[in-house]
């Protein structure tokens, strides 16, 4: 004889059953008889209490990004629910699988403009693989199955369960099913032998073929796979930003990354390459600069587990609909081993360039004192030597953003979190605190811009309250730097709404009792860095950084890929 439990107890064991151990959550009204039963779960399922509903969204994000598991969030109705949107957007374009559960009002009440009601299906179907009301208590098993199947399967992405409390507080009888099939939903396609074939074929015949590996292939485990083909054919690898720990950044044909601030040779060969082989990426505008300038002369192979992204931005001469790693061990038997010692080579210039040109200004700044404010690449580059470059890196958005992935070295798989598609202020600090419980033996490095910091600020109490052991870097220049250096390049130097007004972040953080310093001046930034590795717990870094400091290459909007500024008024000649 079944048992009869609640539907407040039936959410917890189906948590369960799906292998989870952590939440991120609020509490609220509506939500409220699921966090009752919850208490008697607290051996078996963690809960981590943000300070607030959008950064729970951002941790589960980092916690799902580096574990590769789902990550789960519960918060109660209306402003709850409409707090956690941003983050459910974030995911759905950066394909991160996430269970959101939200309390919703009573069946009898819905849509009654009752206290704390919105209509939660009408704003998140539009952000999600799937969002669902569950009505009564029966429904629950069903739904968080279906929820779990559909978030991690296929491209994963967000779902969203609005649960009323009638479901919450009625009863069933208790049965569980994992769910691996549902009708029409194809997350694992058959992959067509003969386009294998036609793709091994093309790259063997190729004479300057180019891989542009993505995010795709980190969310399939692919790494082993793409460096064994890659090792196999001589082919030279460039990653999309999501994609930069794909491959150690030190490996011989890691060419660095491609898009607006990527790097000069990736960008040049993309428009020189006879064969593209993209895996695991959406070749979004970020990447192709004007479509129509795009790699003219390559025939594009593209790899991904979603049909909707073939031809969408750019035309593929072959679609290999599949799983990154599945497709990518398909081919290397396929692959012949060969040698493009010549076009490898041609990878040299641009990055010889980029390294006097660019790199050398940021790296070992000669043009500013000792005691004054300091660039953010050198503050990176620092930090992540002081790791032995095997740290995960956590950024917000913004220069910040592009410094850091331009700068920060790789060795690990799964080391790059950021907000890539949607581009969310905010994003870092929540999201490396996920990741930190994720990871806790890896050292997690919060780079972030004074803006986006204070979005997001509130969840320093969340690092105090769970002992969180972040380092918290701001890169602070008293400005949003992005807009600012766009301001300063295209709008005649009108700074209009960009200089910041900061408050003291380290009392700030000291108040959090979170260890923190500032550092004003390149010669204390040696020592800070010491005493924050030497530092168990969390520790933040406020670090002066020049205002006029701007990323660079970059490839304005309207440009080709090959069409670079390495400063504001000079392109590159090569």
């Amino acid at each position: 004889m079944s048992e009869r439990i609640t539907g407040s107890e039936a959410i917890c064991r189906a948590l369960l059953a799906e292998g989870v151990d952590t939440i991120f959550g609020y509490p609220g009204g509506q939500i409220m008889p699921f966090y009752d039963k919850l208490f008697d779960f607290t051996d078996r399922l963690n809960h981590i209490l943000t300070r607030h509903e959008q950064g729970a969204v951002h941790a589960a994000q980092g916690y799902a990004r580096v574990s590769g598991k789902v990550g789960v969030v519960t918060v109660t109705s209306g402003p709850a629910a409409t707090n956690i949107i941003t983050g459910v957007a974030d995911a759905n374009i950066d394909c991160t699988p996430l269970v959101v559960i939200t309390g919703q009002v009573a069946v009898s009440s819905l849509g009654s403009d009752a206290f704390q009601e919105t209509d939660v299906m009408g704003i998140t179907l539009p952000i999600t693989k799937w969002a669902y009301q569950i009505r009564t208590p029966e429904e629950i098993p069903w739904a968080i199955a279906r929820a779990f199947y559909i978030a991690s399967t296929g491209r994963p992405g967000p779902v969203v369960l609005d649960v009323t409390r009638d479901a919450q507080v009625g009863t069933l009888e208790w049965d569980y099913k994992k769910t691996d099939y549902i009708r029409s939903y194809n997350p694992d396609p058959e992959m067509l032998p003969g386009d294998v074939l036609a793709a091994a074929s093309m790259l063997n015949r190729a004479e300057c073929p180019m891989i542009i590996a993505g995010h795709g292939v980190m969310l399939a485990d692919a790494e082993p796979e793409l460096i064994a083909l890659a090792e196999k054919a001589d082919l030279p690898v460039t990653t999309t930003l999501l994609g930069l720990s794909d491959i150690p950044s030190d490996h011989p044909l890691n060419k660095g990354m491609v898009g607006m601030h990527g790097n000069i040779g990736p960008n040049i060969n993309t428009n020189r390459a006879d064969v593209i082989l993209g895996v695991g990426l959406r070749f979004d505008d970020r990447v192709t600069g004007v479509v129509s300038k795009y790699a003219p002369q390559a025939k594009i192979i593209h790899i991904d587990i979603d049909r909707a992204e073939f031809n969408k931005n750019v035309k593929a001469a072959i679609s290999i609909h599949a799983d990154a790693k599945k497709a990518l061990k398909a081919l290397l038997p396929l692959v012949n081993k060969s040698k493009h010692t010549e076009w490898l080579a041609s990878f040299d210039r641009p990055e010889e360039v980029e390294r006097e040109e660019v790199m050398k200004r940021e790296l070992d700044p000669d043009d500013i004192a000792p005691e004054g404010a300091m660039r953010m690449g050198e503050v990176i580059r620092k930090i992540s030597e002081a790791s032995g470059n095997s740290g995960i890196l956590v950024t917000d958005v913004g220069q910040n953003q592009m410094m850091a992935a331009r700068y920060f070295k790789y060795t690990l798989p799964k080391s790059m979190i950021t907000s890539g598609g949607l581009g969310t202020m905010g994003f870092c600090l929540p999201a490396a605190i996920g990741a930190k419980i994720a990871c806790p033996e890896r050292e997690v490095f919060a780079f972030m811009g004074d803006g986006g910091f204070q979005m997001t600020m509130q969840e320093l109490g969340t690092i105090l309250a769970y002992n969180v052991a972040v380092k918290v870097i701001i890169l602070n220049n008293d400005f949003l730097g992005n807009v600012r250096q766009w301001q300063s390049m295209f709008y005649n130097n009108r700074f209009s709404a960009t200089p910041m007004i900061n408050p003291d972040f380290v009392t700030i953080a000291k108040a959090y009792d979170i260890k923190a310093e500032r550092v004003a001046s390149r010669s204390e930034l040696d020592g800070a860095i010491d005493r924050m590795m030497a530092h168990e717990g969390a520790y933040l870094l406020d670090v002066n950084i020049d205002p006029e400091d701007m990323v660079f290459p970059m490839i304005v909007p309207g440009a080709a890929v090959n069409d670079i500024l390495i400063n504001p008024t000079t392109k590159y000649q090569g």
